[in-house]
C-alpha cells in the first residue's frame, strides 16, 4: 500500500461489531471509508477521537481489506477508553506501517507458531494467510498458551483451527474445566515433532515468553535465522519520529515489527 500523503491523517472506520473475548480483552470488527490493504504482520495506528492512538496489529485475514478487526486489551487510558465505544462508533485507523511476516521463505517448510496470551491476535492473521495456502507447506503446528481457560481468545474458533491444523493449547493455571496441558507455553514444544531441517518458527507473546520461548526453541537445535519474531515492544507514532521502539540500532515500527532472531541475538536489551 502506498503511503499516505500526509502520515498523520487517519481515514474512518465505522465499529460494525464488538465480540467479546474475555474479561478484559475485545475483538473490534471495522469497517474502513476505503479498504485497508495490509500484510500479515504489519501494523495500524488506531485513533480514538479527541482520546488518542495507539499500534495494533489486525487479526483479521489480509485477503479481506475491506474488512479489519483488532483484538484489543483494555491495559490503560486509550485502551480503556477504546473498550468504552459501542456499535456504530467511528474510529480512526492510518497505516499499515512496518513489514510482515516473508510468507514465500516459509514455503516447503514446516511452520511451528509458538503463541502467547494476547499474542493470539497477530498470530491469528498469519494463521489465515497460511491456511490460504496450506497446500505450500508441508505442515502447520501452533502451540498457544494462556494465563487460565477463560483468558484464551477466539474459543469459538479454536475447534475449527483443530481441524485444520496441528494445534496445542496449555494454561498456566488450570481448573476443573481445563482437560489439557497445564504450564507454560513452552512446555508444549515437547510434545510435536517437526525437522529442524525444514522447519521455521514464529514467536508471539509477551517479552518474557518470546525470551524462553526462543531460547527453548534455539536448544532443540532451531537456527536463529530459521526463528522469526513479532517484536511489537513499545510502539507508539508508527513512522521512526518519536525513538520509542528503538533496540540498538533498530526501529521496531520501521524495521520490524517482524524480524529474524539472528538480527537481534547479540543484543543485550532484546527482552527489555
Amino acid at each position: 500500500m502506498e503511503s499516505q500523503a500526509n502520515a498523520y491523517q487517519p481515514q474512518k472506520a465505522v465499529i460494525e461489531k464488538i465480540i467479546p473475548e474475555t474479561e478484559g480483552i475485545k475483538t473490534f470488527v471495522l469497517r474502513p471509508e476505503n479498504p485497508f490493504s495490509f500484510h500479515c504482520g504489519q501494523f495500524a495506528e488506531l485513533t480514538v477521537p479527541r482520546v488518542g492512538e495507539g499500534p495494533f496489529a489486525p487479526s483479521s485475514p489480509c485477503f479481506e481489506p475491506e474488512r479489519l478487526e483488532f483484538t484489543i486489551q483494555n491495559a490503560g487510558y486509550m485502551t480503556s477508553r477504546l473498550h468504552r465505544m459501542k456499535e456504530g462508533d467511528v474510529l480512526g485507523v492510518r497505516g499499515p506501517y512496518g513489514n510482515g511476516f516473508p510468507l514465500q521463505d516459509f514455503y516447503g517448510k514446516e511452520v511451528l507458531l509458538l503463541i502467547g496470551g494476547v499474542g493470539f491476535p497477530p498470530a491469528r492473521a498469519l494463521l489465515y494467510s497460511l491456511l490460504r495456502e496450506k497446500t505450500r507447506f508441508k505442515k502447520i503446528v501452533m502451540c498457544y498458551g494462556a494465563r487460565t481457560p477463560g483468558d484464551i481468545v477466539y474459543k469459538y474458533q479454536i475447534e475449527k483451527f483443530r481441524n485444520e491444523i496441528e494445534l496445542h493449547l496449555s494454561v498456566d493455571r488450570a481448573d476443573a474445566s481445563w482437560n489439557q496441558t497445564e504450564g507454560v507455553v513452552t512446555v508444549l514444544l515437547d510434545k510435536i515433532e517437526i525437522n529442524l531441517k525444514e522447519a521455521v518458527a514464529v514467536v508471539i507473546g509477551p517479552p518474557i515468553m518470546m525470551k524462553y520461548g526462543t531460547l527453548k526453541l534455539l536448544n532443540k537445535g532451531f537456527n536463529p535465522k530459521a526463528v522469526y519474531l513479532s517484536m511489537e515492544r513499545k510502539m507508539y507514532c508508527g513512522i521512526g519520529q518519536c525513538r520509542h521502539c528503538m533496540i540498538d540500532s533498530y526501529f521496531i515500527c520501521k524495521d520490524g515489527p517482524v524480524f529474524r532472531f539472528d538480527q537481534f541475538k547479540n543484543l543485550p536489551d532484546t527482552w527489555e
